[in-house]
């Protein structure tokens, strides 16, 4: 089984990082470190809706609930069975 972390990292880093030298970590800044605007949030979500075969509500995908790796993991497991 893949680990989630390892999984949204490697997404973050493949379509939101320009720079191949920047270097993020599960717990950088994503949404208020502006590597993930609004519309990018949309598409990261349709990904681990997909991913995961899970649902994530709108209300619950919030900027806060995607600022950080470790934030969207505990995002992910919440609408996991």
């Amino acid at each position: 089984m893949d680990d989630k972390k390892d999984v949204v990292l490697k997404y973050v880093i493949e379509e939101y990082l320009e720079d191949e030298d920047d270097e993020i970590t599960y717990d950088t800044p994503l949404i208020s470190g502006g590597i993930v605007d609004s519309f990018s949030m949309v598409s990261l979500k349709r990904f681990l809706e997909n991913k995961y075969s899970i649902s994530i509500p709108d209300e619950k995908a919030t900027p806060e609930a995607f600022d950080s790796v470790d934030k969207i993991v505990v995002l992910v497991n919440e609408f996991l069975k």
